[in-house]
């Protein structure tokens, strides 16, 4: 178990911060030493961390701390957080900056939530009903059972997204993860030399249209994509990983046929079970992983039977100043 001790305020010190009322002075001598617990749940990457209560973190050391852990376990778990939509998307602000609000979801249709920066990961429709089987944003949902990074098919692409569990059926609703650092380390050094300066293009079209799903020509316009290298590296940490996944659609300069096959074979390499840690959720989760780093993907559960209802905040990989 790994301790991260920090200064953390206590609820009459997040009040008063919160308000304004107190100088760095005040909030120097009101600050208490607090430990966070981090629990390493897979042999890689992952690990929970205890106590904390994310609502009420406004300090930067405590911020800084929980980036060191992202730094080494690159997915964190949380349990216990009853974020409100406000409150989710003012952690995600203070956590790290601009939030992501293009998302391929907008495009399709406008969000029940109102707000396109906050994604309804849910199968519920505007009246809060299960939806229909052949519902339009159903069928669109389900690539999110493709192995995927969020938010690589813009430019600047996703950094961190931070996922809140709202409702949670008794059936299983599981989310995979993948390291794409340790698949990165395992790869021979040739296929690394081989990686050396590729880059992909991404779009979110390309991994629903392997799927069947159809877009009308306005929506394929507002949905071209990005281009990213195929292997990045973490300006904190120092460690490279693949940056692949289902939305990429080829690798910039070779042979479509030839750039799939790559792909193809790196997010098969990088998915095997040492890789990749299963996590079951439960109310009130709130994982915190980054996209840089990791692969995910939602597992099937009866989903015209069954509500679940999830909240994601994606923020933008911004060079940080400094």
């Amino acid at each position: 178990m790994r301790r991260f001790s920090f200064f953390g305020p206590g609820d009459a010190f997040e009040d008063n911060l919160a308000a304004g009322r107190l100088t760095l002075f005040q909030q120097s001598a009101y600050a208490k030493i607090v430990t966070l617990k981090l629990q390493k749940l897979h042999p890689t990457f992952v690990a929970e961390v205890s106590p904390v209560d994310l609502r009420r973190v406004h300090d930067r050391a405590t911020l800084d701390e929980i980036h060191k852990g992202m730094d080494e376990f690159a997915l964190l778990v949380f349990r216990d957080q009853p974020f409100a939509d406000a409150e989710q998307l003012e952690f995600a602000q203070r956590f790290d900056g601009q939030i992501h609000a293009r998302t391929g979801a907008a495009v399709v249709g406008k969000s029940r939530l109102g707000n396109e920066a906050l994604t309804d990961i849910s199968n519920l429709d505007e009246t809060g009903e299960v939806m229909a089987p052949d519902d339009r944003r159903r069928m669109y949902a389900l690539g999110n059972r493709l192995w995927h990074t969020d938010a690589s098919f813009v430019d600047p692409p996703g950094r961190y997204s931070m996922l809140s569990a709202r409702i949670v059926p008794s059936v299983p609703v599981d989310t995979e993860y993948a390291d794409m650092r340790a698949a990165y380390d395992a790869l021979p050094a040739q296929v690394k030399a081989q990686l050396e300066g590729l880059r992909a293009h991404h779009s979110i079209a390309y991994s629903r249209q392997t799927l069947g799903f159809e877009f009308s020509e306005d929506e394929q316009e507002k949905l071209k994509g990005a281009i990213h290298p195929v292997v990045r590296t973490n300006p904190r940490s120092g460690r490279s990983s693949l940056y692949v996944a289902s939305h990429a659609s080829r690798i910039i300069d070779w042979p479509v046929p030839e750039g799939r096959l790559l792909l193809r074979d790196l997010i098969e390499h990088a998915t095997q079970p040492q890789f990749v840690y299963r996590h079951s959720w439960r109310v009130g989760d709130f994982l915190i992983w980054d996209n840089r780093a990791t692969m995910h993907r939602a597992r099937p559960f009866a989903d015209t039977k069954h509500p679940r209802e999830l909240r994601r905040v994606t923020t933008l990989d911004i060079a940080e100043s400094g």
